[in-house]
């Protein structure tokens, strides 16, 4: 089988830089369009916004990361050999995002997809007071909390995990919801919904208690309603090394200390 034809797209920090020129005078790389695979350099942050780059795409390439950022939890070690054969070999998991509905207090619609979270959070030093529906069912008549997001599997191990949130396998189809500082239900932890779930955040007293949905890094303020659904019809597809996968961290990650 011929080697795939790889696209390369470098982070702007000193460290990636490096390393993409030396990608470069190694192999052969192709435009974007042009390509079997896209390599990602960078680390976890760069990835996302990669991905989410990719969301505008009719058909997104799959992408192999590796990291030469920070954490870089979402990506494979760095190695400059053999680069065609490991990616190759490499093991498949689609990830599926989130899609936020959010309505402004004036009236205005924003929709924006989320690959990590949703999140809803207070703007101001008053507590927010937020219902929570279920697949039109409300679960919940008033949390009082900082905030709540829901979370994907991929997404479980970063804002999720902060918030004390439960770390979800790759292959769980469950997404997180979580609050974040909860008042009142005090001991209220969350819960863990199907993927399939239709999640509605309404927002009580939302002139007076002004709260922001987040869908990753894209921001609306003053929201009255925010509706959460996972979009099947969009495939993003992630690349990993055989004994370095994704779903092998989330595990390590239950037991880390």
């Amino acid at each position: 089988m011929a080697d795939p034809k790889l696209a390369l797209l470098v982070s702007d920090t000193e460290t990636a830089e490096a390393a993409g020129a030396a990608l470069r005078a190694r192999y052969a790389f192709v435009p974007v369009r042009e390509a079997d695979v896209v390599v990602a350099l960078g680390g976890d942050g760069f990835l996302l916004h990669t991905l989410h780059e990719a969301l505008s795409a009719k058909d997104p390439k799959p992408m192999f990361g590796m990291n030469r950022g920070t954490v870089g939890f979402m990506m494979n070690e760095y190695e400059e050999l053999d680069l065609p054969a490991r990616i190759a070999a490499a093991r498949s998991f689609i990830l599926h995002p989130l899609m936020m509905t959010a309505q402004t207090v004036s009236g205005e619609t924003i929709i924006s997809p989320a690959i990590n979270e949703v999140s809803l959070l207070r703007e101001t030093r008053q507590t927010a007071k937020i219902e929570i529906a279920i697949d039109g069912q409300v679960r919940m008549e008033e949390l009082i909390c900082d905030g709540v997001l829901v979370a994907t599997p991929a997404g479980s191990t970063a804002y999720n995990l902060s918030a004390n949130g439960p770390i979800l396998p790759l292959q769980s189809d469950l997404l997180a919801l979580t609050p974040i500082s909860p008042f009142r239900p005090r001991r209220w932890r969350g819960a863990l919904l199907p993927q399939a779930s239709v999640i509605e955040f309404r927002v009580r007293e939302a002139r007076k208690r002004p709260v922001s949905a987040v869908a990753d890094q894209r921001e609306v303020r003053d929201v009255s309603c925010v509706r959460v659904v996972t979009d099947k019809s969009i495939r993003l597809e992630l690349l990993f090394d055989p004994g370095y996968a994704l779903d092998d961290r989330i595990v390590l990650e239950q037991f880390a200390s």
